[in-house]
Order: C-alpha cells, then structure tokens, then sequence
C-alpha cells in the first residue's frame, strides 16, 4: 500500500508525571523520576497519533526504531510534552523528529521510524 500522508505533520500530547512513570517502577532506575522508556513511550505516542487520521480503515503504525537523548531528569508531579514531526515519507516509512519538554524546559530529543502496516496481515505473519 503506498501511503498518502504528507510531511511535515506535527502533533502535541501532554500528560502528568505519576510513580507509574518513574524510573523505580519501569526498573530502568532506582530514583523517583520520569524514567527514558516512559519518555519514549509519549514520544512514540505523539508519532503515533499524528498519522492516524490519514491511514485507510484497517491499517496501523508500528515502531521499528527509536533514537532518544533523555536529557535531564523531570520529577514526579510535573507535567511532560512531547512534539512529533513528521519529516520524511519514503513509502510505507516514516521518518519523525521529537521533542519533548517538562515544565523548566526541554528533556528529550530524537527520531523515530514508524511503518505502515495492514493490522491483519501483521498479526497473521506472527503466528
């Protein structure tokens, strides 16, 4: 299936940091703070969204690479914004930029790929 979304789409989501975010409880750390896999989560969360209105009835997007800086620490209790760009369209690929900042500023930065796929051929090939 060649795609039709276009480059250049942004998209913004917000959420509030909570002990189910944090490093202690995602294991990847034993500090209270905003862990890196919750920090890619909402960045991929963020490419993810973006391109759902343009994708034809049963099709998808599926993470194939992330490449994310975590740049400062973000406490318990802030609030986290992630940004998503979509920079390049090379067929069924998709290519983002993200951003994402807490309150005093920006904490993460990366790409991320994301593949259009057919929800039911993709889970079929996993049987």
């Amino acid at each position: 299936m060649e795609t039709k979304i276009p480059t250049g789409i942004r998209h913004n989501i917000e959420m509030d940091v909570d002990k189910n975010h944090s490093a202690c409880f995602f294991g990847s750390g034993q500090v209270e703070v905003f862990a890196t896999p919750a920090l890619i989560a909402i960045m991929e969360k963020a490419a993810m969204e973006s391109v759902v209105p343009y994708l034809p009835k049963g099709y998808t997007t599926v993470g194939s690479e992330v490449n994310v800086k975590h740049l400062k620490a973000t406490p318990i209790g802030m609030k986290v914004k992630s940004e998503s760009y979509l920079k390049t369209v090379n067929g069924n690929k998709l290519i983002f930029e993200l951003h994402a900042w807490d309150e005093k500023g920006m904490i993460g930065i990366g790409t991320h790929t994301r593949v259009v796929v057919e929800k039911k051929v993709f889970m079929e090939k996993l049987k």
